[in-house]
């Protein structure tokens, strides 16, 4: 049952799970989750704000865990460790913004609260009267004689997430990121080389030559710069704005994130199984996010789980897959990371997805994207509806062009030849040229 604004319950366990929800469809502004950690009302600093430009409090008690769309709508996720929240932070404020509309637009507007180990819902609560605001206090954790409580709070901001933030003493930068045109992808020219084996020897650093280090010079003597501003501003690729440069966005150093988040969008039983749609559950679909690479000088390869050919981040390819979710289950889905401290050494890269077993298309797949630069705009982009037998999806091509990382949504559902598998397919598309045999996870 859902809780009337105002109201409040105790939270008995250790860490929940606020899953911020409503339904999409057309002309629906997308809906994003956040939280601000306070003390006194405030924040300390920007640092207590957690929201898709700052995924993670240093404390490491709240993390925003992304999207994920179901039968019931879509949900962005924010876990919370009760037990490592620091004692000075007295509430935990949990807000949602509208990106490009207001919320008399999303319909199923809700809040659920869920302990984090069992599942089970704690608190829930729907917003009914939403009409021209565009940021929301939908509710918030806060103490009591020792004890954490939810209360749902229900309250409208016309001013956006911008002016929600600033309330509780956020400094926000009005600055625009800025956007870039749609452009094709500056042509490579192949480099003169034998072609990679994905069974080859693993890539190896190159040797580094000691030589006379020369005296340091003497460090200026400065005041310390003032803190960079919060950035509110995130991208999206879509059909008709397919590209993003990195450099414009300011994200050209540090590590990038590629996050796969994936889903049943429906599922088929009785006739539907036997006239061949794609029926599968989550304990069987397997996805795996992978990575074509082609480094600056022409060595070739991948990055995948199958032949446990993960990669590596401070040597070469400067690629590194995180893990393997064979279920679906893992809030935080599969994730690549890309070091683009070396982006020099980076020639070009082909994000891909393949089902591994459990499934026969991505036709009632539902899979988000989302490339998070470490400081940069987060790209996101939704892969579309799927309308043919495919096992294998380009996500995105990212080129170095020689003065900038160029971020391209791809979004190609690939049907493989008999007998061809979805890595080779990936590189017939592409020209990878490369030689494969078969592997095992």
């Amino acid at each position: 049952m859902s809780m009337l604004k105002g109201a409040n319950l105790p939270v008995q366990a250790q860490a929940v799970r606020v899953e911020l929800g409503w339904r999409s469809g057309p002309g629906v502004p997308d809906v994003d989750a956040s939280a601000l950690l306070l003390v006194s009302g405030k924040v300390r600093s920007d640092a207590d704000f957690v929201f898709y430009n700052q995924p993670a409090h240093a404390s490491g008690a709240v993390r925003h865990e992304g999207k994920k769309t179901g039968a019931d709508g879509v949900t962005d996720t924010l876990a919370v460790d009760l037990a490592r929240v620091e004692p000075a932070v007295e509430r935990i404020v949990l807000a949602a913004s509208a990106d490009g509309g207001s919320f008399g637009r999303v319909p199923g507007l809700r809040v659920r609260v869920l302990d984090a180990t069992s599942g089970t819902e704690i608190a829930r609560y729907e917003s009914q009267d939403a009409t021209v605001e565009t940021a929301f206090l939908l509710g918030e954790l806060y103490r009591r004689q020792g004890s954490w409580k939810f209360r749902a709070v229900g309250q409208g901001y016309g001013s956006g997430l911008a002016g929600l933030a600033t309330d509780f003493g956020i400094s926000v930068d009005d600055e625009p990121a800025p956007r870039m045109a749609p452009v094709p992808p500056a042509p490579v020219p192949p480099a003169p080389v034998r072609p990679a084996s994905v069974r080859s020897e693993p890539v190896r650093p190159e040797p580094v030559r000691p030589t006379r280090p020369a005296a340091p010079p003497a460090p200026p003597v400065s005041a310390p710069a003032a803190p960079a501003p919060v950035r509110l501003s995130k991208v999206t690729l879509t059909k008709d704005a397919p590209s993003v440069s990195l450099a414009k966005q300011g994200g050209t150093s540090g590590a990038m994130r590629v996050n796969l988040n994936w889903q049943m969008r429906k599922q088929f039983r009785g006739w539907g199984a036997k006239l061949g749609r794609a029926v599968a559950n989550h304990s069987d679909l397997d996805l795996d996010l992978c990575a074509l690479y082609e480094l600056s000088d022409g060595r070739k390869g991948v990055v995948q789980a199958l032949g446990n050919a993960f990669g590596a981040l401070h040597q070469p390819p400067y690629i590194h897959l995180d893990g393997d979710d064979r279920t679906g289950a893992v809030s935080s889905g599969e994730n690549l990371t890309i070091n683009l401290d070396h982006k020099d050494r980076l020639r070009r890269i082909v994000i891909f997805v393949t089902i591994y077993e459990g499934a026969r298309s991505f036709a009632d797949l539902d899979a988000t994207v989302t490339l998070q630069p470490e400081h940069g705009a987060p790209i996101d982009f939704a892969l579309g509806e799927c309308t043919v037998p495919s096992t294998v999806c380009s996500l995105a091509l990212i080129t170095n062009t020689g003065s900038d990382l160029v971020v391209q949504r791809e979004a190609r559902f690939l049907v493989p030849e008999r007998g061809v598998s979805p890595q080779r397919t990936i590189d017939y598309a592409y020209g990878w040229g490369m030689n494969w045999t078969p592997g095992r996870k």
